[in-house]
């Protein structure tokens, strides 16, 4: 959205308020390494050209009046009334970041705020880290309140959290609020350590596909798995000493503390796999291998081979299928079709396809495909086609950019 329209819409809907200032914060999308950073591993995401604008104004007085372009109806509240109501559905979002900024001391005064966002909702590329991002960081500025944006991204978390009940991690917020433009972020969920790395793709392209299924599992799904995770981690501390899952690294010692913690289930993986004791092995059997898939997948970056990353991104999307559970058919189908285009064109010199897999929590959501651009429509065509024939449902795609993060936008 340009600047002028932002201005024309909130104007059209606040005609008695003042002269807004404008901002934008993006979603993300994870590059690899789905699934543990709550497991105090490394992630890999970058931000996006897709994401959410806000233009706000100051009021005089505390009333809060929350207008969203994208979700009817607007919301008028204040700030002396910023507890959670289930009836406000989008609007908690901006009210739980206010209502913890006033919870830490800062001082707020009302406000209008008017919301557009094209991230698509449930597509798992982050579109309520965005909001909450926005919000924090378009609050801070008109407020002078001088809060960096690492502790923007952790207040959002603690919204979340606290505010929301959604139990994630911090590799969301942070991507939104610290993400640079062709560039994504080595972050270390357990420390916040982080490092920019060039996002070097040459003749290839971010293509994103969203299963546009409903994803009714996702979040007690999630839950789950938080829980499993947290099993799998408590059992393998009666064998070593780890603060997280992604301590241990993937080698023989992981081999060897799990054979001493699960047992035959280890050896015999494919009968005792779906035992209470062989769901908790498999889980911490993702988030460990995963972590060591992110570290391998940024050297070969790092060194300019695009072949070892996608073979890593395919990896990955395959233990999330057999070790995590967490892709389902659509998924899935999407991830098959994008498979088809790995082989080298007739040329022999250029693979149309170099990896896909499904990014974000699962049982709906998107996929992140890395694809030549000389091959983009057809792949969109085939994939698309495919994954109507196999589920019925029609795949929406993007071409991703990588963007800067959150920031206030000048017209």
């Amino acid at each position: 959205m340009k600047i002028n329209e932002l201005h024309s819409a909130f104007n059209r809907v606040f005609q008695d308020s003042g002269e807004p200032r404008y901002f934008y914060a993006p979603g993300r999308v994870n590059l690899i390494g789905e699934h543990i950073d709550y497991n105090g591993g490394y992630v890999f995401p970058c931000a996006l050209t897709l994401g959410t604008y806000a233009a706000i104004c100051k009021r005089d007085d505390n009333i809060m009046r929350l207008v969203s372009a994208n979700v009817e109806p607007p919301i008028t509240t204040s700030i002396d009334n910023l507890a959670y109501d289930p009836a406000h559905k989008w609007a908690n979002n901006p009210k739980g970041v206010a209502k913890l900024l006033t919870d830490m001391g800062h001082k707020l005064g009302g406000f209008d705020l008017y919301i557009w966002g094209n991230v698509p909702p449930s597509a798992g590329l982050s579109s309520s880290a965005s909001l909450n991002v926005l919000v924090a960081t378009a609050l801070d500025a008109v407020f002078g309140l001088g809060i960096g944006p690492i502790d923007r991204a952790l207040l959002c978390q603690r919204v979340e959290n606290e505010y929301m009940g959604v139990n994630c991690g911090i590799m969301d917020q942070f991507a939104s609020a610290m993400g640079r433009k062709n560039h994504a972020i080595l972050l270390n969920c357990s420390t916040l350590d982080y490092e920019y790395v060039p996002l070097e793709l040459g003749d290839y392209k971010l293509v994103l596909a969203n299963t546009n299924k409903p994803r009714t599992l996702a979040d007690s799904k999630y839950n789950e798995r938080r829980a499993e995770c947290d099993t799998a981690r408590d059992i393998l501390r009666t064998v070593c000493e780890i603060a997280n899952l992604c301590d241990l690294n993937f080698d023989s010692k992981f081999t060897e503390y799990c054979k001493k913690a699960f047992g035959d289930v280890v050896v015999n993986e494919s009968s005792a796999g779906h035992t209470p004791e062989g769901i908790v092995y498999r889980r911490a059997y993702h988030a460990i291998s995963e972590n060591q898939r992110v570290k391998d997948a940024t050297k070969a970056l790092n060194h300019g081979d695009l072949t070892a990353f996608g073979i890593a991104m395919s990896a990955s999307h395959e233990s999330l299928k057999d070790y995590y559970e967490v892709t389902g058919r659509e998924l899935d189908a999407l991830a098959h079709a994008a498979h088809e285009f790995e082989k080298p064109d007739i040329t022999g010199k250029r693979t149309k396809m170099l990896g896909s897999r499904m990014t974000g929590a699962g049982f709906g959501g998107c996929t992140v495909s890395i694809v030549h651009k000389d091959f983009i429509d057809e792949f969109i065509h085939n994939v698309g086609k495919h994954y109507t024939q196999l589920t019925g449902l029609v795949a929406d795609f993007y071409v991703a950019e990588i963007d800067d993060g959150a920031r206030e936008v000048v017209g």
